[in-house]
């Protein structure tokens, strides 16, 4: 099996001392994809930024403690691709492609870090900016000819299902209509897979991968479902099982973890 894990760290340093890295020694995982690392690679120990037994890489922003993500492989990578070749959101960090060899061929993993527009009418336009930009490099991806997974944080809840109160929030950053119908158009006009959706079609309060730190939202299950692993249809229809983990908390976020039926090379 590949195991492919997701998850937002809200901060790397955090998220270690939160036993983050104890846990991640446990779960024989192939790839990790991290987001929001809040950190820049000079300051970070080397059992943080490059954990023995992974290649690993960071792509962190350039203002300090935001954003940024991060890839642990454990197979040789064929290559790498770390940012958009966008001036505005390179600068933040926010995509990093490993490229990997497997045995039914060429696979990219991306780590997604999609921008949240919930803090302000500004940072909402980047967002939509974002969008704009993404759209295409979606569509490029899926024409690629490879298999691909991108995993991340996409802010974005895409169905009712996805979060616990859908109705008061249908005006609010992460279930705009304009958000939603984005999503819809990378899965029903360019054909991408939700892969969670997939083996979970109609689950509801155990798919939530957020939590706001207000209102006793993770007491009561308040959550929405942010973090997807999002794939070509050749290799969503390989996966076997998902999971989000709960039973100890690194972040405001949760992991998400999918085995995939697939051997890698290297």
């Amino acid at each position: 099996m590949l195991r492919v894990i997701t998850l937002n760290l809200n901060g790397i340093r955090s998220a270690a001392s939160k036993g983050f890295y104890e846990w991640l020694a446990e779960q024989h995982a192939d790839l990790v994809c991290l987001q929001e690392i809040k950190a820049q690679e000079a300051d970070l120990v080397e059992a943080l930024r490059a954990p023995t037994g992974w290649h690993s890489r960071l792509h962190c922003a350039e203002k300090k403690g935001y954003s940024g993500v991060g890839v642990f492989a454990r197979p040789q990578p064929t290559g790498w691709v770390e940012g958009l070749g966008h001036a505005e959101f390179d600068a933040e960090g926010r995509y990093l492609q490993v490229d990997l060899q497997t045995a039914i061929g060429p696979l990219s993993v991306v780590s997604l870090y999609l921008p949240s527009g919930s803090s302000s009418e500004e940072r909402q336009a980047a967002k939509f900016r974002f969008m704009d930009l993404f759209l295409p490099q979606m569509a490029a991806l899926r024409a690629s000819g490879r298999e691909v997974i991108v995993c991340g944080d996409w802010n974005i809840a895409h169905r009712e299902a996805d979060l616990k109160n859908w109705k008061s929030n249908q005006k609010n950053s992460g279930f705009l209509p304009e958000e939603r119908a984005w999503l819809s158009r990378l899965f029903d006009e360019q054909g991408w897979v939700d892969v969670y959706r997939r083996l979970h079609p109609d689950t509801t309060d155990a798919c939530y991968t957020w939590w706001s730190n207000r209102g006793q939202a993770w007491a009561k299950n308040v959550g929405w479902r942010l973090d997807y692993q999002i794939a070509t249809p050749g290799i969503a229809a390989l996966a076997r099982s998902a999971s989000v983990y709960k039973d100890q908390r690194f972040s405001d976020h949760a992991p998400l973890t999918i085995d995939y039926e697939l051997a890698l090379q290297g």
